[in-house]
């Protein structure tokens, strides 16, 4: 088909072609491709868990009791009382009345939004929010009204604009390629003023942000909920599978309304097993997030003293800014070469001329092995004449 290959060609030709790593081994902070050790700097394994013997025996105890696959969808023999129990859990770590499980965040988004917003609905969408919440508003039919990012004047210019009794606000917690917080306290406020319902994707903040690690909301020490919060099981907690969480109403109404719920064979009991003990962790190993997120204020800093351009952020995801989709390509490359795997972000994923190399930290990288990543940073960028 001609048209496949011209796309294949053309993005080729601009930097944009993509190609897999395959990893032969576990996933922790080193790893192994194609037989040759690497130090993995790219992850969303922030607390590395991933490879961790707790939920490695958690996994192996479930399949001895229940098997591998699920065997249907949870509205038909798909519900185990595994899955109760961690939708008990979740709801209880999040503070909130009740949990739904989906099997990825991306169907946890989509169902949840198309669920509850028709052509009738206006959503306020944040113009950085992931592609899940995007493709959630457009199949929902509603009108779509994108706010500049994390600008409060804007979306409060745009409320006024857009009157109507079917309003939600619609945000990602922590942004995935700019690791900044969205000001979750000022969008409360402007929604509780006028009357609009609030939804947050908190899958980068939960199991790193917090106190007891549960994410934007305890970071913003709110009193008040968010009226929808989701979550993903398949980061921090290193499992699979996403999550809402809200009063016990909306998730009765989602297991009827959802389609990406209802319509998908459940998650495998080992799966679920994991995400029960990783919750424990991040519940009694504050160490691990406190680690994690003063190694990240202190690399950004290295950064800065390097002269590269970094973007302000309070997480464990760093993005340094190149710009030139060829020239992060080329940067990410060399780092390669040096036993480092840190990915080229590039468009569509970010705006034209902003493409990137998205640093992301674990909680188990030492300084030592930062260091190691800053020096060979410098002498890639100043090779490459970005620094």
């Amino acid at each position: 088909m001609r048209f496949i290959d011209e796309y294949l060609k053309d993005i080729k030709d601009r930097g944009l072609y993509r190609e897999f790593k395959f990893f032969s081994g576990p996933q922790s902070k080193y790893i192994s491709i194609r037989d040759r050790k690497v130090l993995l700097m790219a992850s969303n394994n922030y607390l590395d868990l991933c490879n961790d013997d707790r939920l490695k025996e958690a996994a192996e105890a479930a399949i001895r009791t229940y098997g591998v696959g699920s065997g249907g969808s949870r509205l038909t023999t798909g519900s185990y009382e595994l899955h109760d129990q961690l939708e008990k859990k979740i709801a209880d770590f999040k503070n909130t009345e009740a949990a739904i499980l989906f099997n990825t965040g991306y169907m946890a988004n989509i169902g949840t939004i198309t669920a509850i917003a028709d052509k009738e609905w206006t959503l306020f969408s944040d113009a950085l929010n992931h592609a899940s919440i995007i493709d959630g508003c457009r199949l929902s039919g509603a009108k779509i009204v994108v706010y500049k990012h994390c600008d409060m004047e804007d979306l409060q210019k745009k409320i006024k604009a857009y009157e109507g009794n079917k309003r939600l606000i619609v945000t990602d917690g922590v942004f995935s390629m700019d690791g900044d917080i969205a000001p979750l306290d000022k969008i409360i406020a402007l929604a509780k003023e006028n009357n609009i319902l609030t939804m947050v994707d908190d899958a980068h903040g939960t199991g790193v942000l917090g106190d007891n690690g549960t994410g934007c909301v305890e970071y913003f020490n709110f009193k008040e909920q968010v009226d929808i919060q989701v979550g993903t099981l398949s980061k921090a907690l290193a499992s699979e599978g996403g999550f809402v969480v809200g009063s016990k109403s909306l998730v009765t109404y989602l297991r009827h309304k959802a389609r990406s719920f209802i319509y998908s064979t459940a998650l495998s009991p080992a799966t679920i097993a994991v995400s029960l003990c990783s919750l424990d962790i991040v519940k009694n190993e504050k160490n691990k997030r406190i680690r994690l997120l003063e190694n990240a204020q202190w690399f950004q800093g290295e950064l800065r003293k390097l002269g590269f351009r970094v973007l302000e952020s309070n997480t464990a995801i760093i993005p340094l800014i190149i710009g030139s989709a060829e020239k992060a390509t080329k940067l990410s490359e060399k780092l390669f070469k040096k036993g480092i795997f840190i990915t080229a972000i590039r468009p569509p994923t970010v705006p034209e001329d902003t493409s990137r190399l998205r640093i992301t930290l674990m909680a188990t990288h030492s300084r030592e092995e930062l260091k190691h990543v800053l020096d060979s940073l410098k002498e890639a960028g100043m090779e490459l004449g970005i620094i």
